[in-house]
């Protein structure tokens, strides 16, 4: 969450992706830094250790999604 938020205050677009088990951290951290809306797209927890066929999943369900958070269309 913060290279996120130091990047979108830098003026980049920028979409979080944040594992289930750290969502409510990521919204504290938003909170705290100035950024409560920063988007964010949430991925199964956990990544590590996912095999290549496992990530190739998690990544196409979720290209759609980053795209979606970064027309600033996101669902919250």
């Amino acid at each position: 969450m913060r290279d996120g938020i130091n990047i979108a205050k830098a003026g980049t677009p920028v979409v979080a992706l944040v594992t289930e088990k750290f969502l409510e951290q990521s919204v504290f951290v938003s909170q705290s830094l100035g950024l409560p809306n920063l988007p964010r797209v949430l991925l199964p927890h956990p990544v590590a250790g996912s095999t290549d066929k496992e990530m190739n999943k998690i990544a196409f369900s979720v290209v759609p999604k980053i795209i979606t958070a970064l027309e600033g269309t996101i669902e919250k």
